[in-house]
Order: structure tokens, then C-alpha cells, then sequence
């Protein structure tokens, strides 16, 4: 990232409208690099563009040079969120009702231990809070939501980016797009194996109980969705 880049950023988090448009600007080829894997939900593209575009400023807003992180890596999983918020809130992407209901629950616990703890809570600290098991949390915050990112550590303290071998940098930002396509094109129960072992960081048993398989088969539904995700990232 540019300093440029990096002034621009910090004064349109201080509400310089003139330094937010013209980073909007600037990143409007990522904001429909991310449109167009919504595209046919029964949306105008300009309608989810503008959505984009508002994810795109909230992420703007929340970006910190601390985290570690490229921006893009940041804005990315904020523009598709925001775009799958409205999709979701007008009935565009179907959940059951109770694990609607038990994903708003994990979304308020977790709300209130955020700024009770000043932190983000750990799983344990959501099953007490809300009496559902690691599990159930899991599948409800998988029906309901995107994961948000590549470089979340599993149970093992493994993140998919590792495991694939492929660090991600600013220029690779497409590939990271591509990957998430990857990954919504694999088997559901390989699909659902990568996204509960590397986005909800549950263990191999976890995940075993989930999807009603053995700790050995979750173990190979791993490694074939690995081994695919490889080929589709070569």
C-alpha cells in the first residue's frame, strides 16, 4: 500500500468526502470484482454496486494500519457483506427460521461480550452465553453469513491461506476472489468441511458431529477440498 494510499485512507476516516470519493475511485474495479459473483440474485448490477459501495466506505471507517492487513484483504469481506446483508434481509438468500433465530442470538451475545469484554469473545464465552454448543454456532453463523476471512486460524492454529500455501498480497486480490468462487463450487460436504475446519475454527470431531461422518472422513473431505483448491489456485 502506497502512502498515498495511506493519506488518502486516513483522511476520509476523518470525513474528508473529497479523499473517500476519489478512494472510491480508485477501487472501483475491486467493488465489481466483488458485485459480479452476486450477479442474477434478482438485483440490478448498479443497484449492488451502489450496496459495494457502501461496504466499501464502512470498511474505509473501520480500517486501521495496525490489524496487519492489506486494505483491500480488509474491504473485501465488508462490500460482499454488506451486498449479502440486503440480499438476505429482503428474502433474496433463503435460512430456515430457527437458525435465523439462532444466528440473531449469536449476533446480539456476541455484540454485548464485545463491549463487555472490549474484545472479540471466544467460542466458549458464546456457548455460555447463549446455552448453544460450539456446534450449533458454527452451523448457525454458516447458514447465515459468508465467512470473512482467509487468514482466520482453525482449532489447530492453521489458517486456508497457509494450508494452501499461497500468501495473499494486494496484487493477488482477484486470486482471493477466485478462491472464495472455488471453494461455493466444491461437493457441500467438502465445501462445508473447509468452511466449518477454516472459518468457524472447529476441530476435525467438530466437524464430524456437524455433518454426521466420522473424524477419518472429515479428514479426507479435507485433503480432496485442499488438493482442488490448490489446482484452482495454480
Amino acid at each position: 500500500m502506497t502512502a498515498e494510499t495511506l493519506d488518502l485512507l486516513a483522511l476520509a476516516r476523518q470525513g474528508d468526502e473529497a479523499a473517500a470519493a476519489k478512494v472510491l475511485e480508485e477501487n472501483s474495479g475491486l467493488i465489481w470484482a466483488v458485485v459480479r459473483r452476486y450477479f442474477g440474485k434478482g438485483v440490478e448490477p448498479d443497484d449492488l454496486y451502489q450496496l459495494g459501495c457502501l461496504g466499501f466506505l464502512k470498511a474505509v471507517r473501520g480500517f486501521d494500519t495496525e490489524y496487519g492487513t492489506q486494505f483491500s484483504t480488509y474491504a473485501v469481506p465488508k462490500i460482499a457483506g454488506e451486498i449479502r446483508r440486503y440480499l438476505r434481509d429482503n428474502g433474496l438468500i433463503k435460512v430456515g427460521r430457527s437458525l435465523r433465530e439462532q444466528s440473531i442470538s449469536v449476533y446480539n451475545a456476541r455484540e454485548q461480550l464485545r463491549t463487555a469484554l472490549g474484545r472479540e469473545p471466544a467460542l466458549s464465552e458464546l456457548s455460555e452465553a447463549t446455552g448453544l454448543s460450539p456446534e450449533e454456532i458454527a452451523v448457525a453463523e454458516l447458514a447465515a453469513a459468508p465467512p470473512d476471512s482467509l487468514q482466520q486460524e482453525n482449532a489447530d492454529g492453521l489458517t486456508l491461506e497457509s494450508t494452501l500455501a499461497s500468501p495473499v498480497t494486494e496484487g493477488d486480490l482477484l486470486e482471493r476472489i477466485a478462491l472464495r468462487a472455488a471453494i461455493d463450487s466444491l461437493p457441500e460436504q467438502e465445501r462445508k468441511t473447509i468452511l466449518l475446519r477454516f472459518y468457524k475454527g472447529l476441530t476435525q470431531q467438530q466437524c464430524a458431529r456437524i455433518l454426521g461422518v466420522s473424524q477419518v472422513q472429515v479428514s479426507r473431505l479435507e485433503k480432496r477440498a485442499v488438493e482442488k483448491l490448490r489446482g484452482a489456485m495454480e
